[in-house]
């Protein structure tokens, strides 16, 4: 199947003004480009991390990752403002994994210790985080490159060449990426009948 570029929407185009705006130092600006991809975002976030307190965190240094940037002159404007922030979360999220797992080396295993020691949350949270474990368990095998391919496509919806450009490869390289996902998401699922 044939991927074709997809054409700039209103809300990209709304994106980019704001990224230029917020380049020149408007926060409110960015405050609009917050709000207007913080649900998707977070959304991503606490897929690659597997946690939404984690997610929430890592959405937080993403953005002010991103904010330094633009201010810095650093945005090229290559990419659309949200595939650019898409790939700055997952990166973000990516580094939250990489301190998890240092903190349960450190700690020697565990890392469950923290949740008993956390506040009451709602019914809706909790179901939330056990679902999101549900689904960490099944990513949580993959390298964290096939995790984030796979979590782009497929749960996302970005197309390959989106993808490609998140992850910073090329469409080769990411669909190679996502048949050994499905390739070891198949053999867990058949490990379990």
């Amino acid at each position: 199947m044939n991927e074709r570029e997809r054409e700039p929407s209103p809300a990209s185009t709304a994106l980019d003004a704001a990224a230029r705006k917020a380049a020149r130092g408007d926060r409110a600006a960015f405050t609009a480009i917050v709000a207007a991809t913080t649900q998707r975002l977070h959304r991503l976030a606490a897929r690659i991390t597997g946690d939404p307190g984690e997610a929430e965190d890592a959405l937080q240094d993403g953005y002010l990752r991103a904010f330094d940037a633009l201010v810095a002159g650093r945005f090229d404007g290559r990419a659309g403002v949200e595939t650019w922030l898409y790939r700055i979360i997952a990166n973000a999220s990516l580094d939250a994994l990489r301190a998890r797992k240092r903190r349960r080396a450190r700690l020697g295993d565990g890392g469950e210790e923290a949740d008993a020691a956390s506040p009451m949350h709602s019914p809706e949270q909790l179901a939330a985080r056990a679902s999101l474990r549900e689904l960490d368990t099944w990513l949580a095998e993959l390298p964290p490159d096939q995790r984030t391919a796979i979590v782009l496509k497929e749960i996302e919806g970005l197309s390959s060449n989106e993808v490609a450009a998140v992850m910073n490869s090329s469409v080769g390289a990411v669909e190679q990426r996502l048949v050994r996902a499905r390739a070891a998401l198949r053999k867990r699922s058949g490990e379990g009948e």
